[in-house]
């Protein structure tokens, strides 16, 4: 009966405390909600904290590729030995890395990229850079448009270049992850090559969370490949100076067979239910257009028949698909990052900045001519000389 009675008296106080209990109110449900990624990072860190995290300069691997550098490329030991002390552990970038802008839906992943505030400041971009963009299209046959939508998607014309020690990044990702390990640990040497050629002092360079950095945001061995001096001083400087920027993304298109005047992508019309067939993940040009036809696909303007295309399914919306042919000039912007969404978002953006700078420069003309003529109209009248009347001024 006793141990009857208590179970009751138990059940009543649980019962009275959870009608008691204050409502969680929506900001703070909003506070104890984490998202996957912050998940990631907490669970990477308390991992790397549980394991005492060997550091870099005293792992086996380390101190192999070390060697390697010394052997290969002639670095010098105690430099190196000083530089990997300093190095640490980054568990943040990994979770950035395994989850990407690029891993969005197009309705999702666009309007990052596609807004108001990127369009205004690339057609002021194009305005301030006009002369430079216009001798890098002379000289590699890259349209401004496409140059200045890079440097826009990238670091949004110069706002951020990113905020992690570029150093620690690709030590982070090159031996503490498997997934593209080796990758990454030649992109650690390219960058100490690099420090080298350019007198950087690799402590101190920043960049994003894979290692990319300044304006056009390369990455080491790009920096080191691509990049080059477009201003005359005799240095590569991707953080600050525009001619260099310029320059070197033209460059790194021209280097990866961009086709001057050529489309890049088109809207296409579908007919029929045999276009399925062409759909792929490949990103590379497999048809002609003659052979997208006789699957019930051609573009929404005319173009030439031979020309090679692939087709392109997006989500503009939930559940909504679009269609688009894209061409060679296509493809060549996937090397710049190998994703289908950045590229169509570039394309895109430089579209709409193209639009604006000529709307701009329609309206400067314009307001040139109408000042114009005003200074003609001022310039023909002049006072009327007055009459003489014989009679003295008082």
């Amino acid at each position: 009966m006793k141990k009857n009675l208590l179970i009751k008296t138990l059940i009543i106080i649980a019962g009275i405390s959870f009608i008691s209990a204050p409502a969680i109110s929506a900001a703070t449900a909003k506070k104890e909600e984490k998202t996957e990624s912050q998940k990631t990072v907490i669970k990477t860190q308390k991992k790397s904290k549980s394991k005492k995290e060997t550091p870099f300069h005293e792992r086996k691997d380390v101190k192999k590729f070390i060697t390697s550098l010394v052997k290969k490329d002639k670095l010098n030991k105690k430099e190196l030995l000083k530089i990997f002390k300093d190095m640490k552990p980054r568990p943040e970038v990994i979770s950035s890395i395994s989850k990407p802008a690029e891993s969005k839906k197009w309705f999702q992943y666009r309007p990052i990229f596609l807004n108001k505030s990127r369009i205004k400041l690339g057609a002021n971009y194009w305005g301030k850079h006009r002369k430079t963009l216009l001798k890098a299209e002379k000289d590699y046959g890259v349209p401004p448009e496409m140059v200045t939508a890079i440097i826009g998607v990238e670091t949004k014309y110069g706002a951020y270049f990113g905020n992690h020690r570029v150093i620690d990044s690709l030590a982070t990702l090159g031996f503490m992850r498997k997934r593209r390990g080796k990758f990454f640990r030649s992109e650690l040497r390219e960058f100490l090559l690099l420090a080298k050629e350019h007198d950087l002092d690799p402590l101190k360079v920043k960049g994003s969370y894979a290692g990319a950095m300044g304006k056009p945001q390369f990455i080491s061995s790009s920096y080191r490949n691509y990049a080059i001096d477009y201003d005359g001083d005799k240095k590569i400087n991707l953080w600050d100076s525009d001619k260099d920027v310029i320059g070197s993304v033209a460059n790194y298109f021209e280097r990866h067979k961009w086709n001057k005047g050529q489309p890049i992508a088109v809207r296409a019309k579908i007919k029929g239910k045999k276009y399925k067939k062409l759909l792929n993940n490949k990103l590379n040009t497999r048809y002609s257009l003659a052979t997208l036809k006789k699957y019930g696909v051609t573009p929404k303007n005319k173009m030439n028949s031979k020309l090679k295309a692939n087709l392109l399914e997006l989500e503009y919306k939930k559940g909504k698909k679009e269609y688009w042919i894209t061409f060679d000039n296509f493809y060549v912007i996937t090397r710049y990052n190998h994703s289908h969404l950045y590229a169509m978002a570039a394309y895109q953006l430089g579209e709409k900045i193209k639009a604006r700078r000529k709307a701009l420069d329609k309206a400067a003309a314009k307001k040139k001519n109408r000042d114009k003529q005003k200074g003609k109209k001022t310039n023909n009248t002049k006072p009327q000389a007055k009459k003489a009347t014989g009679k003295k001024e008082l």
